[in-house]
């Protein structure tokens, strides 16, 4: 791997040169025969991109970017032009480029590319936020947490957090957000609840952004995400009771036998149509992309708590809630087997973002 040129420019606290160094490494390509041109940043799926294609140049306003080449005299040819600024006349012109698959977020885009200068920093900040964005997702992360986080991500990168550091303070807040809906405290545990949702999109953001993400960090951010939304559905059962409104215990137990259960079901059959179709269930047809939006996960169940507790009825919340992943579970369990049977009369079951 080559760099050419020299920045001092910062993009979310890291000069050109560093945050090459952290993807070069966190992708493992140190020996890739590829040469970049350090007054661009770029989203790291260009340089996967061009790593896999000897030969691949790709460029912006003409003067080459990225190039995978292995011969002397084009190597040569091409750090010449990236040293002068000097447009070319091959490769991949990034402004007629197509979209990118991106495994990892679920979607097709034509990932962020351009000059990295002090009057294109917040552009850029903002391009690489959005663009490590999933394009399947539920209604809140998708609409409603994008700006707040993007203010709290550049917040943590200008003081130096790390990715782990703000996974625990969100840790340490949905602890004590059960502790709260344990005491029938509604209001402040959903108050500590909606920060640590926005946090738990912030801890990714600022781990892509900063090319920071580690097995460990994946591990505790996704473990707690796994983990606690059954804790916070019995947690506000239980509140029901200093709350006023306690449900009779046949029904309580009745009503947690279904959200947890179903949560755990629900999961189960995400993990078969991966294991089965290479892919999310999500990303299977529009229908599929849509219904994540609001399907029973913990955004959207905690918005359904949140409408009737304003009612004045957490305990019909928590019942609703149940209604509702009951009737997610069966629309997850009739398209498993809705796409089982296309693959069994031979038809290719694929994404539609691909």
């Amino acid at each position: 791997m080559v760099a050419v040129g020299e920045n001092d420019t910062k993009l979310w606290g890291l000069t050109a040169g560093e945050r090459l160094e952290r993807i070069v490494r966190a992708r493992g390509l140190e020996e890739a025969p590829v040469i970049a041109h350090l007054g661009y940043v770029w989203d790291p799926a260009w340089l996967v991109h061009v790593a896999g294609r000897p030969g691949a140049i790709v460029t912006l306003g003409g003067v080459p970017v990225l190039a995978h080449v292995e011969g002397e005299a084009e190597r040569e040819r091409i750090i010449a032009a990236m040293r002068e600024n000097r447009p070319i006349t091959e490769g991949l012109a990034w402004e007629e480029s197509g979209g990118l698959l991106n495994d990892e977020l679920r979607k097709r885009e034509r990932p962020f590319m351009d000059r990295l200068a002090q009057d294109t920093v917040r552009s850029l900040e903002r391009a690489s936020y959005f663009g490590a964005y999933k394009g399947v997702t539920d209604i809140l992360t998708k609409y409603l947490w994008p700006e707040w986080a993007l203010v709290l991500t550049r917040l943590a990168a200008r003081i130096g957090m790390t990715p782990n550091q703000v996974t625990l303070i969100g840790a340490i807040l949905c602890v004590a957000a059960t502790f709260a809906f344990y005491h029938g405290h509604y209001w402040s545990g959903l108050a500590m609840g909606l920060v640590f949702m926005v946090l738990d999109t912030v801890d990714g953001k600022l781990a892509r952004c900063t090319i920071t993400s580690s097995w460990w960090g994946n591990v505790f951010d996704h473990g707690i995400d796994l983990v606690h939304p059954p804790f916070w559905w019995w947690a506000w059962g239980m509140g029901l009771i200093p709350y006023g409104l306690p449900l009779e215990p046949a029904v309580f137990w009745g009503v947690m036998a279904v959200i947890v259960g179903g949560y755990v079901v629900q999961r189960l059959i995400e993990g078969a149509f991966i294991g089965l179709f290479g892919m999310h269930i999500h990303v299977w047809r529009p229908f599929d992309s849509r219904f994540r939006l609001v399907t029973a996960r913990r955004n959207p169940n905690m918005v359904i708590l949140l409408a009737f507790l304003i009612a004045g009825r957490p305990d019909w919340g928590l019942i609703a809630v149940a209604a509702w992943t009951l009737l997610s579970l069966l629309v997850h369990l009739v398209r498993l087997l809705q796409a089982m049977a296309e693959k069994a009369r031979g038809r290719e079951v694929t994404s539609w973002l691909g």
